[in-house]
C-alpha cells in the first residue's frame, strides 16, 4: 500500500511538471513603447484687424499673432499635465534621447513648445544652472516657413487641392450655406469694413473679436452674443470646408494624410525597435488647422475648432502577447482628461496592423505628383529648355549670318587665270 501511494505520489509530481512545462512562458506586462503629440500653440492675438476695428496692432503687447501670457500659462499647464500622464515612462530630467520637439517657425509655436517643455522637464539636481529659475533650455526644432510640408496647413502649393475646393465652392452644401448667412455675411461687411466677407474668410472676424473679448476688451455694439455666436458657427464651417465637405478623403491624402504617414511610419519604427529604444516621444508644436486635417484624415473630426493647446495623442503599446496596438485621446479642454478617440471600424485599443490598414486610403504615395505639381514643374522646365535652345539657335544664325556677310564683302583682288591650253594639259 505504502508503495502503492509512494507511485502516485511521483506520478502526481511528474504530472504536474509535465503541465508546467507545457505551459507558454508568462508574457511582459502591458508596456507604453511610443508617443507622437500634435498641439496646438496658446492663446494669441489676433492675427490682423478688420479695418474698422479700434484695437489694431499697437493695442497688442507685441502685435498681432503673438502668443499671450495667458498662452504661455496654458501651454505650462499642458507640460506639467504630460509630466504627470508620463511618470515613469519619462525620466524625471530630460534626456535629449528620449523627447524630439518640432515646431512650425512661427513665434507663437516656438514659445508654445518651449513654454510646454518648461513645465514637462523642470531642472533637478545638476541640470540646475541657476537657483533662481525654475528653467533649463531645451532645443526645439524648426524649418523655415518657405519650407514647412509637415505642420502648416493647407499644404500649398497643390493645384489638384485648389481645384477640388473649387468644386466644393459648387456644392450644394456649400451653395446653399451661403444663400442661408447672405444678410449676415453683408451685415458683417458692412460693420467691420471689409469689402467682400465670405464664408472663407469670416473666420477671421470671429478671431479678432474673440481675442479681444478673451482679453476683456471691449466689442462693438453690433457684435451681440447671437452675432458671435454665429461666426463661431461660420468659423467651424471653414474648417469643414478646408478639409471635407466632399471629396474628404482625397483631400485627406493632399493635407492631413502627409503628417498622418510621417506618424505612420515613426509608430512602425517604434514596433520594430527594441524594448530600450531611447526615442520615447515625437511632440509637434503647431495651429488649429494641423489637428483639423489630422483629425479629418483620421475620421475623427467633432467639426470645432482645436481650442488653445489642444492636444492630439497616439500612444503604442506592447501587448502582453508581444502584439503592438494604437489608443488616441484629445485633451481639448484644460483641468480635464483627455478623452479617447476611436478610428472607425475598429475598438479604442486598435492593433498596428489594423490601424494602418484603416488609414492607408488617406496616405499619399507621392504628394507632388497627386497635387499635379510635379507636372507642373515638368512643363516649366520643358520651356526653359526650349527657350534656351532658341536662343543658341538664335546666336547661331546670327553669326552665321554675320561671317558671310563679312566674306561677301571683302573687295575683290587679284586672280590668276588659267588658260584652256594649259588646263588641258
Amino acid at each position: 500500500m505504502a508503495a502503492d501511494a509512494k507511485g502516485r505520489g511521483w506520478a502526481a509530481a511528474v504530472l504536474l511538471l509535465l503541465v508546467l512545462w507545457l505551459q507558454p512562458p508568462p508574457g511582459r506586462p502591458r508596456s507604453l513603447r511610443f508617443v507622437t503629440l500634435v498641439y496646438r500653440h496658446g492663446d494669441r492675438s489676433p492675427v490682423k484687424a478688420y479695418p474698422r476695428d479700434p484695437y489694431q496692432a499697437s493695442a497688442w503687447p507685441q502685435g498681432f499673432g503673438q502668443l499671450t501670457q495667458m498662452g504661455m500659462r496654458q501651454q505650462l499647464a499642458l507640460g506639467r499635465f504630460l509630466r504627470r500622464r508620463y511618470s515613469g515612462f519619462l525620466s524625471d530630467m530630460y534626456l535629449r534621447w528620449e523627447i524630439y520637439v518640432r515646431s512650425t517657425d512661427w513665434d507663437r509655436t516656438l514659445m508654445s513648445a518651449e513654454a510646454n517643455l518648461a513645465g514637462l522637464y523642470p531642472p533637478k539636481g545638476p541640470q540646475v544652472f541657476n537657483p533662481n529659475i525654475s528653467w533649463q533650455p531645451i532645443p526645439v526644432h524648426t524649418v523655415a516657413q518657405d519650407e514647412e510640408r509637415l505642420l502648416k496647413y493647407p499644404l500649398t502649393p497643390c493645384p489638384r487641392y485648389e481645384q477640388l475646393q473649387n468644386e466644393t465652392r459648387h456644392s450644394a452644401e456649400y451653395i446653399n450655406m451661403t444663400k442661408e448667412n447672405w444678410q449676415f455675411l453683408q451685415m458683417v461687411a458692412n460693420e467691420t469694413g471689409i469689402q467682400h466677407v465670405s464664408l472663407e474668410s469670416v473666420w477671421s472676424v470671429y478671431d479678432t473679436l474673440f481675442c479681444e473679448q478673451v482679453h476683456q476688451m471691449d466689442l462693438p455694439a453690433w457684435a451681440t452674443p447671437e452675432v458671435m455666436s454665429h461666426l463661431r458657427q461660420l468659423r467651424d464651417f471653414g474648417f469643414d470646408y478646408l478639409f471635407g465637405i466632399i471629396h474628404r478623403v482625397e483631400k485627406s491624402r493632399l493635407q492631413g494624410g502627409v503628417l498622418l504617414g510621417h506618424i505612420r511610419k515613426n509608430l512602425t519604427q517604434a514596433a520594430s525597435e527594441p524594448i530600450h529604444h531611447n526615442l520615447r516621444v515625437l511632440a509637434y508644436s503647431a495651429h488649429d488647422t494641423t489637428i483639423a486635417a489630422l483629425q479629418m484624415a483620421l475620421n475623427v473630426f467633432n467639426n470645432v475648432q482645436p481650442p488653445y493647446a489642444s492636444c492630439h495623442f497616439f500612444e503604442l503599446y506592447q501587448e502582453d502577447d508581444g502584439n503592438f496596438s494604437v489608443e488616441m485621446f484629445y485633451r481639448n479642454e484644460s483641468g480635464k482628461e483627455p478623452f479617447p478617440l476611436t478610428i472607425p471600424g475598429c475598438q479604442h485599443k486598435c492593433p498596428l496592423q489594423r490601424f494602418m490598414d484603416l488609414t492607408a486610403a488617406v496616405i499619399p504615395w507621392n504628394w507632388e505628383q497627386e497635387c499635379q505639381v510635379a507636372s507642373t514643374l515638368h512643363d516649366t522646365e520643358l520651356f526653359v529648355g526650349l527657350a534656351v535652345c532658341g536662343s543658341i539657335l538664335l546666336l547661331l544664325i546670327i553669326l552665321l549670318l554675320t561671317v558671310l556677310f563679312r566674306i561677301q564683302s571683302q573687295p575683290s583682288g587679284y586672280r590668276h587665270v588659267s588658260n584652256e591650253g594649259e588646263e588641258q594639259a
